[in-house]
C-alpha cells in the first residue's frame, strides 16, 4: 500500500544527522526575531536612529528567514523599518544620519537588496554610485602612490581606508552589479569602481609580501597570509620576531574581511592571496575567541567568518594539527549556546559596539541563515 511505501521509505532513509541542529538553529532564528520585534523603536528605527546600518542588519535579518514568510508578507515592524530607511536617503545617494556614511550607506544597500522589492532600484543606484565615489586617491591621481589609495573608509570626515570599511563598500557594489544591465532611459547611470586600485589596497594590508609592496609585510609563519586594519597599523598590536624585527599582527575577522573583499573583487580561489589568507585562517580557526583580539569583536569575528568560508565555497577546514572541522556545524553549536533566554545576544566585551544587544542579535540572525542552508 502506499502508506506502507511511505514507511519503508523513511526506515531506509533515516533523518540526517543534522535535522536536531537544523531545527534548533530554525527556532533560535525565531526567538531571535521575536525579541527584535519587541525591541523596535515605535519610529521604525532599533537601537539608534542615527545609524541606520542598526536598523539595516536587523531587517537583513528578518528577509533571510528560512520560510522566505518576512519578505512575502512583511510584518508591520518590517514595513516601519523600510520606511524609516528610506528617511535616511540623502539627494547624493547615500544613506546615513550623521556619521559613518560608507558604513551605513553599505550596509542599507544589503537590506534593500534582502526586501527583492523592485521599487528601491533607483535608491540603490545612487547609493552604488554614492559608495564609488568614495574610492580613496590621496596622491597623484591613479597612481597608487599612497598605501591608503583603493580602499575605502567611514566617509564624511573620517577620510581615511580601512579593511572592514573597504570590505563592507565592496560587498554592497559586488551586490549591486547587476544593475548595469537595466538600459532604461530614465536610470541613473552607474559608475564603475576602479577595481585594481582596490585590490592594491586589500594586498597593501595582507601579511604577504610577494603581492605587498609595504616595508613592514611580514611573511613570518604567525601571520603570513593574515590581514592588518590598514596599511601599517593593526588593532591586534605588533611582536617581535625572533631575528628583532617587528610584525605587524594579523588578526581574525580582519583577515575574514580580506578573504571576502577578494571574493567580491573577483579573485578565484587559486589565487595566491586568496589561498595565503585561507591558510592563515585555518591555522588559527578557533571560536573560543576573535584570533588575535580576544573577546573584543568576537560577533564580527563570527558574521565575517560565516560569510567569508560560505563566500569562498569552504566546507571543512583542516587545522594545523591536521583534524578536519565541519565548521558550519561548529559555528550554529557556538551560536545557539549563545543565546539568552529572552532570544537576544550580547558580547560583555563592549568593543565596536558588542554590547548592544540589537546589534549583536542582529548579526547572530544573519549568521544562523546564512549556515542554515548548510547543517
Amino acid at each position: 500500500t502506499s502508506c506502507q511505501a511511505v514507511a519503508e521509505a523513511n526506515i531506509a532513509s533515516p533523518p540526517s544527522p543534522g535535522l536536531s541542529l537544523k531545527l534548533e538553529t530554525r527556532h533560535a532564528i525565531d526567538k531571535a526575531l521575536q525579541w527584535l520585534n519587541k525591541n523596535q523603536d515605535p519610529a521604525g528605527f532599533w537601537s539608534q536612529a542615527e545609524y541606520p546600518a542598526l536598523t539595516g542588519l536587523v531587517l537583513t535579518g528578518y528577509m533571510g528567514e528560512p520560510s522566505g514568510k518576512n519578505r512575502a508578507r512583511p510584518p508591520e515592524s518590517v514595513v516601519k523599518g523600510y520606511q524609516y530607511l528610506l528617511r535616511c536617503v540623502k539627494p547624493d545617494g547615500s544613506i546615513y544620519v550623521k556619521d559613518l556614511a560608507n558604513y551605513n550607506t553599505s550596509v542599507a544597500v544589503m537590506a534593500l537588496l534582502a526586501s527583492y522589492d523592485p521599487s528601491y532600484e533607483p535608491i540603490l543606484r545612487r547609493a552604488r554610485n554614492y559608495l564609488v565615489g568614495l574610492q580613496d586617491d590621496f596622491g597623484k591621481a591613479g597612481a597608487l602612490d599612497n598605501p591608503l589609495d583603493g580602499g575605502i573608509g567611514y566617509g564624511g570626515r573620517y577620510q581615511h581606508s580601512d579593511m572592514s570599511n573597504t570590505m563592507f563598500a565592496l560587498e554592497a557594489i559586488h551586490y549591486t552589479k547587476f544593475l548595469s544591465s537595466d538600459i532604461s532611459t530614465d536610470a541613473v547611470a552607474l559608475k564603475e569602481l576602479n577595481w585594481p586600485a582596490a585590490i592594491k589596497f586589500i594586498q597593501r594590508c595582507q601579511n604577504l609580501t610577494e603581492y605587498n609592496d609595504q616595508t613592514w609585510a611580514s611573511d613570518d609563519p604567525a601571520n603570513k597570509g593574515g590581514f592588518v586594519y590598514f596599511p601599517g597599523d593593526s588593532k591586534a598590536g605588533e611582536m617581535e620576531l625572533a631575528d628583532g624585527r617587528k610584525a605587524l599582527r594579523s588578526y581574525g575577522s580582519i583577515s575574514y574581511a580580506g578573504l571576502l573583499s577578494y571574493i567580491y573583487a573577483d579573485l578565484k580561489p587559486n589565487d595566491p592571496r586568496v589561498k595565503a589568507v585561507l591558510d592563515w585562517l585555518s591555522k588559527n580557526y578557533t571560536l573560543d575567541e576573535n584570533p588575535g583580539m580576544g573577546q573584543e569583536g568576537l560577533f564580527y569575528y563570527y558574521h565575517t567568518m560565516a560569510k567569508g568560508l560560505s563566500a569562498a565555497g569552504v566546507d571543512t577546514l583542516t587545522l594545523a594539527d591536521g583534524r578536519k572541522v565541519d565548521w558550519r556545524r561548529e559555528l550554529a553549536i557556538k551560536i545557539v549556546n549563545l543565546q539568552k533566554d529572552d532570544g537576544s545576544w550580547i558580547n560583555p566585551t563592549g568593543r565596536w559596539w558588542e554590547k548592544d544587544p540589537v546589534l549583536v542579535t542582529a548579526y547572530s540572525t544573519i549568521i544562523m541563515e546564512i549556515l542554515y542552508p548548510g547543517l
